[in-house]
C-alpha cells in the first residue's frame, strides 16, 4: 500500500485520472443556518438594526459640528466633570459616530450577508484567462451576497453615515487656522528699513563687506532700535512668523560678474546683493555660499541658484528664482531696503502661475 506523506491519504484507493485533495477532509460540522437565513421577520429586524446603527453614526457625527461650535474653548472654556468639555465631546462623539459604523457593518457581515465555507487552492502566481474569469464572478458574487443591491435601506444608510461622517473632518479644518489671503505675498520689509546682522542686530555698511562675503541679514524692526530704546513690536509666535518671511542674505561681489534683469541695475549696492534666504522649493533656508561660481546651494534638495544672474536657478527641484530686495544707502552710510520684496517669497504653492 502506498501513501502520500503529506496528507497521509491512501493513494491505492484513488482513482486512476481522479485530482487528489491537497489535504484529508478536516471534517467541517454540518452547516446550520442563520436564524436570518430562514426567518424573513429576523432578517428584516436584523436590517432595520444595521440600519439604526448607520442613522446613529450620522446622528453623532453632527453632534461633534454642534460640540464644536457650542462648547467655549480658551480662557473660558465650558467644564464637564473637572475637563474640558469641548474635548470630551469632540472625542466621545467622534469616536460614537466610528463605533456605530464599525458595529453597523459587522451586523452586516454576520447576519446579512452570505453565510457559506468557501475553499480556494492557490496555483501559480501567473492566472490564466479561466482563473481571471474566475475572479470576476467571485467578485460579483460577493457583491450580490453582500445584499447591498437589494436591500436599499441598508445601503442608503450607509452612505448617509459616511457622507455625515465627513462633517466632522470639514469642520476640523477651520482649527487649521484662518486663510493666509495675500499674507505670504508680503513681509515686514519697507522702504527705508535697514539691513541688519541677524544674530545680534547690528547694522552694515558697504565697506564691512569683503568680495566673496555672504552675510545672514534681518529687517532692523525685529531688535530694540539703538537710538532710541525702543524694542520691536512683534513677539511670540508673530515674531517668528515675520522672521522667517523677512529672512535674507547679503552677498557682496565684483560689479562687472552682476548680470541685473532690465530695471534692476539700481538694485545693489557696489556689487552688494541682497536676496531672500528661503529656497522656493520647499522653503529650506540656504547659505550654502560658493564665492567663485557665485552660486547658493540649497542643503535639503540641491537646487542651486546664480547670484550673479538675478538668482536664476540652474539645478534641482526649485521651480523659481530665488526673490532679490532692492537694496540702497542711506544717509548714514548704513544699508536699507527700498521697498518690500516685489514677488512671494519662500516656497511655491498652488495659488501661484
Amino acid at each position: 500500500m502506498s501513501t502520500d506523506h503529506q496528507t497521509g491519504r491512501d493513494l491505492d484507493t484513488v482513482p486512476e485520472g481522479a485530482d487528489a485533495e491537497p489535504i484529508p477532509n478536516p471534517g467541517l460540522p454540518e452547516h446550520l443556518p442563520r436564524p436570518t437565513d430562514v426567518d424573513p421577520a429576523a432578517e428584516k429586524r436584523a436590517e432595520r438594526q444595521v440600519a439604526t446603527l448607520f442613522g446613529l453614526s450620522a446622528l453623532f457625527a453632527l453632534l461633534t459640528c454642534v460640540a464644536y461650535f457650542t462648547l467655549d474653548v480658551g480662557d473660558n472654556p465650558t467644564v464637564f466633570l473637572g475637563m474640558g468639555a469641548s474635548n470630551v465631546a469632540l472625542g466621545g462623539l467622534l469616536g460614537l459616530a466610528l463605533l456605530c459604523i464599525g458595529i453597523g457593518a459587522i451586523q452586516w457581515s454576520r447576519k446579512l450577508m452570505g453565510d457559506h465555507e468557501i475553499v480556494e487552492y492557490r496555483h501559480a502566481a501567473g492566472s490564466s484567462e479561466e482563473d481571471r474569469t474566475e475572479a470576476v464572478a467571485a467578485f460579483e458574487q460577493g457583491l450580490d451576497e453582500s445584499g447591498i443591491a437589494r436591500r436599499p435601506l441598508v445601503r442608503n444608510s450607509l452612505l448617509g453615515a459616511l457622507g455625515f461622517l465627513g462633517l466632522p473632518a470639514i469642520v476640523f479644518l477651520r482649527d487649521l487656522g484662518p486663510l493666509p489671503g495675500d499674507k505670504l505675498a508680503h513681509t515686514v520689509w519697507r522702504k527705508g528699513m535697514r539691513v541688519v546682522q541677524d544674530i545680534d542686530g547690528v547694522r552694515i555698511k558697504p565697506e564691512d563687506m569683503e568680495i566673496g562675503q555672504l552675510v545672514n541679514a534681518e529687517p532692523d524692526v525685529f531688535f530694540p532700535n539703538p537710538d532710541t530704546g525702543a524694542h520691536s513690536e512683534y513677539e511670540g509666535t508673530e515674531l517668528l512668523q515675520e522672521k522667517a518671511k523677512a529672512a535674507v542674505i547679503l552677498v557682496r561681489m565684483q560689479p562687472d560678474d552682476i548680470k541685473p534683469w532690465k530695471g534692476r541695475e539700481n538694485w545693489g549696492v557696489e556689487g552688494i546683493l541682497c536676496f531672500s534666504k528661503i529656497c522656493t522649493h520647499v522653503g529650506c533656508p540656504i547659505s550654502l555660499w560658493e564665492q567663485q561660481t557665485h552660486h547658493l546651494l540649497c542643503p535639503c534638495h540641491q537646487s542651486t541658484f546664480d547670484l550673479a544672474d538675478n538668482g536664476k536657478v540652474i539645478f534641482g527641484p526649485a521651480g523659481r528664482h530665488l526673490p532679490q530686495l532692492p537694496i540702497a544707502v542711506d544717509s548714514e552710510g548704513y544699508l536699507i531696503a527700498t521697498s518690500d520684496f516685489t514677488e512671494p517669497v519662500g516656497p511655491s504653492y498652488w495659488e501661484r502661475g
